[in-house]
């Protein structure tokens, strides 16, 4: 094999063979392949794409460049990802729902990025809790609870480490191909039975239209189902915070309204959780309007607040989290209102506007090596259609001194539209089956 041959095809638009793919993602995990190598062949996939087939076979040569988790348990072993938004907290409802089901759930999560928050950053505003844990423990955390919500060890699909680091440094971030090979190398090394995806379009997503979220969702379902795992995915809308709340502890608040059986404290939250539980359970056999009822029981009768305390305990957070949650959860300096100044109806919101305004806070990272501060954020958000008046709140801002509060209202205010009653939208804009 030679790497500059593999990369000549892909300036060729050709596309290589599948033990070619194999061979040169064996080598970004190795380092045959040198950074040079990686980020001509990353240029070329941008420039050219790849074939389905290509495509297929770049995820699970990244798949396969580390471990690849196989499981022995009596139920099956299934997961969710997202493309990220503002709001977007599913994960944390819906892993402890399902596994209150007898389904096994290994998810693999991330951090924040951009705009977005990461599962693994709210977690971790919980105090003593660490989401970096080794094979063993993850084995027996998702063997005893159902669920585990953990950062990727180094030795899941290493080869799509380093190729992210060189895509971030060479400008080849957005290449539909490599997108899709790198979601789908990490949650395809988890040995998953079945995976769902959430797709995001909007204000407040990376996909900003319909259309290139379907384009994306198409491409990832039909590379996890040629890669063997049966996948599907939701398109979804993210125009509007998904909760009414962005920033970790803030977030990790709703959601254990939520899990308490509260569906009026994040409704599209709520909806959604059921919706993509459901279609990930259809695809393991089941009638998906009885999974719905399954798993919307699990939440209303407490077991899947239970499995996320379980976890939460695991994970080396308190032990009472499930009972005592207010008292864990850190506060922030300084809460205040951003009230409006215009009547009328929630038209518009920018939702990357509002997840950089918590960045800006400390709720996210502008270079890597900033500490988040878990405290700080933006609380009982408005959403697009609510009604509005002068002096009414259009949210409540957590933050950890006055000048970056003031800063935070100016930028809510921005990116808040106030006029006309805007059309209806759809939670769910589209689905993409196998």
């Amino acid at each position: 094999m030679d790497a500059r041959a593999i990369i000549a095809k892909v300036r060729r638009k050709q596309t290589p063979a599948p033990e070619e793919l194999a061979w040169f993602t064996s080598g970004l995990a190795t380092g045959v392949v040198s950074d040079a190598q990686a980020g001509a062949f990353a240029m070329a996939v941008c420039l050219n794409g790849l074939s389905d087939a290509g495509r297929v076979a770049l995820t699970t040569g990244m798949r396969d460049s580390g471990d690849v988790l196989a499981w022995e348990l009596d139920g099956p072993v299934l997961d969710k990802h997202s493309t990220g938004g503002v709001g977007d907290c599913v994960s944390l409802i819906l892993a402890p729902a399902l596994a209150a089901c007898g389904v096994y759930v290994p998810m693999i999560s991330g951090r924040g990025l951009g705009h977005t928050g990461g599962t693994l950053d709210k977690l971790e505003a919980i105090p003593g809790l660490s989401t970096s844990v080794d094979e063993a423990k993850l084995r027996k955390i998702v063997g005893h609870v159902g669920c585990a919500i953990v950062g990727a060890t180094g030795s899941i699909a290493p080869a799509d480490k380093r190729l992210y680091a060189i895509r971030d440094v060479t400008a080849t971030v957005e290449s539909m191909d490599l997108i899709t090979a790198s979601i789908l190398a990490k949650k395809l090394a988890a040995g998953l039975d079945g995976l769902v995806l959430d797709v995001k379009a909007g204000s407040g997503a990376f996909m900003k239209t319909q259309g290139e979220a379907a384009a994306l969702a198409r491409a990832l379902v039909g590379t996890a189902n040629g890669a063997g795992c049966k996948t599907a995915a939701m398109v979804t809308d993210m125009n509007s915070p998904l909760a009414p709340a962005l920033g970790n502890a803030l977030e990790i608040a709703i959601c254990m309204e939520v899990l308490g059986g509260d569906r009026a404290a994040a409704p599209r939250l709520y909806d959604l959780s059921v919706a993509l539980g459901a279609r990930v359970l259809a695809l393991h056999g089941e009638e998906e309007a009885k999974a719905k009822v399954r798993l919307e029981s699990a939440i209303s009768s407490g077991a899947a607040m239970t499995r996320f305390a379980d976890m939460v305990a695991a994970l080396g957070g308190p032990p009472d989290m499930a009972d005592d949650w207010h008292t864990h959860l850190p506060k922030a300096k300084v809460v205040r209102d951003i009230v409006a100044s215009d009547v009328g109806h929630i038209a518009a919101i920018n939702g990357e506007a509002l997840g950089l305004a918590v960045v800006a806070l400390g709720g996210g990272r502008q270079v890597e090596t900033d500490q988040i501060n878990p405290s700080v954020g933006l609380a009982n958000m408005v959403g697009v259609g609510d009604a509005i008046a002068a002096g009414q709140p259009l949210c409540t801002v957590h933050a950890a001194d006055d000048d970056t509060a003031d800063a935070a209202a100016s930028a809510v205010r921005a990116a808040i539209t106030i006029g006309e009653m805007p059309a209806p939208t759809s939670l769910i804009i589209e689905r993409i089956d196998p």
